[in-house]
Formats: structure tokens, sequence, C-alpha cells
């Protein structure tokens, strides 16, 4: 579960001196609401938005579960509480539940592909994420069937392209792994070449990067050839697109990382509607 302070961030940014609308309008009355999915897809962010309604003092009945598959006008939460707390929370708790879902509902349809072809690969997202959401973004791509992969700089070691140009790569993997024992060490490479010396200087992991899928298979029977295939983890990524992702997940990769899943988010419909003259549901 995200922080709630985290959260309470969103709502300060969003009405740092209070509601002025709802203020201005609204009687202190109590009300019920409903949340509704508008499209087809994989839930997130219910759990978020829960707990925003609930640090305001309105009751929540949630009724389906974060990763789980949802239709149009299929109810996600009821709400009963101030009128003014439900206007308050309304449009941070729906963009929430919006871009999380959008993000969920991508990474499941890839994981769907990438099962069809090669159910052992894993897809993994990258750290191309919107700053102050990356907590939300990782957890979305988790509840899509994603692997999140590293969350920040500090969780592990991620040698590219740009290191390489100021250390030569097994002088670079040399320093990473006398710095600690205990941290995972990843080089990124542009050639079966590269990934044989990576893997020969103690790499744990090989980020084929920018290559076609036949350059992948040729990666990969290199690193076979030399008997290193097997103790070695494989990450293709670099401009994984859904139209490609099929041919590569088939090459014998082990991984498939895809900015594409946090980068580019088509938000998911969700909308909030008052409703009148209904009973309590906490009275039923």
């Amino acid at each position: 579960m995200i922080p709630i302070d985290h959260l309470l961030g969103f709502i300060e940014e969003d009405a740092p001196w209070g509601d002025v609308t709802s203020d201005a309008v609204i009687p202190d009355v109590v009300c019920r609401a409903e949340v509704h999915a508008k499209a087809a897809g994989t839930i997130a962010g219910l759990a978020e938005a829960r707990a925003l309604f609930e640090h305001y003092g309105v009751a929540v009945r949630q009724r389906i579960a974060d990763g789980k598959s949802v239709s149009p006008g299929e109810a996600l939460l009821e709400l009963e509480g101030s009128a003014k707390a439900i206007l308050l929370v309304e449009r941070t708790a729906l963009n929430i539940i919006g871009r999380m879902s959008g993000i969920a509902t991508k990474t499941r349809s890839c994981v769907e592909t990438v099962r069809t072809v090669s159910p052992h690969v894993r897809v993994a997202a990258t750290r191309k994420t919107c700053p102050g959401l990356r907590v939300l973004d990782k957890k979305a791509v988790e509840l899509g069937g994603g692997d999140p992969h590293r969350f920040t700089l500090s969780d592990m070691v991620l040698i590219k392209d740009n290191h390489l140009a100021v250390v030569p790569l097994p002088e670079a993997i040399r320093k990473a792994r006398a710095g600690s024992l205990y941290r995972t060490i990843e080089v990124e490479v542009e050639s079966p070449g590269d990934a044989v010396l990576a893997a020969e200087a103690g790499a744990d992991i090989v980020l084929l990067d920018n290559m076609s899928p036949a350059e992948v298979r040729g990666a990969i029977l290199a690193l076979e050839e030399v008997g290193l295939r097997q103790q070695i983890i494989v990450e293709v990524s670099g401009g994984v697109t859904g139209a490609t992702l099929a041919a590569y997940a088939g090459t014998g990769a082990d991984a498939v990382s895809m900015g594409a899943l946090t980068h580019s988010v088509e938000n998911f419909d969700v909308s909030l509607t008052i409703l009148k003259g209904v009973q309590s549901f906490r009275l039923e």
C-alpha cells in the first residue's frame, strides 16, 4: 500500500486552499456515490483511492480487487459520506485509478502476448515513469502481471552505454563487483561480442539493447557457444512495441523490458456519480 502521506500530497496539489467551489455552494450533507468503469481492462488504483476517501471520513465499499478484469459500467467503489469530502477527493482518485489502470491494462495485454509465445519470459518496466508517480506506476505494472524491474538507481548496478563511454566494460564490472558482493550487476550491450565479454567479466544480467530479434538470437547463440548462457539472465530492451513484442519473446531471452508500459500511458476511463434518494449501504 502506498503511504497515505504520499497520496495526500496529490490532494494538496489539487486543493492547496480547499475546494472553493464546493465550500461555496454545497451544504454540509451526507450523500452516496459510486465509481464505475467506462471501459474494459485491468483495474488498479482502487486501494489508493479508497485510502484517500477514508482519510476524509468517507465510508467505502470496494466491489472488486485491484488486478482484476472489469467491464464497462461495472461498479468499482461505493462511497458514503460528506458530499464536500467526496468532491474534494473525486478528481485525484479518478486520476490515480485512470493512470494505474491504463498501465495495468497495457501490461496485462503485453504479458498475454508473450505467454502465447513463451510462458517463461518476463515483461518488465523501466525507469521511464512520471516523476513523483513512480511508486504508483510500478505497482500498476505488477498488478498487470509484469515485473517492476529496479525502482531507483540505488537498487542495483546497471552499467549503460554512457558509463562505458568513460570506463571499459571489464573494468566497470570489476569495480561494481568490488563495491559489493550483494548487488546484482546488469550490463547494457549492443553486440554479441560485448554480451560474451560482459558474461565473462562476471555480469549477472546482460541487457541486449536496440537489437533486432535476429541479432538477439545471435547474441544468445554466442553465449551458448562459450558455455555461459545458463549462468546469465538475458534481457532485451530498446524500442520494443506491441507489434514486435512476440518476435522478441521468441528469441530465447528471459525478459523483455518496455518503457512504453509507463512512458506513454493511455488513461483508463472511470467516472464518479453522486446518487440521489438511495438507502445507506451501512444500514443494509
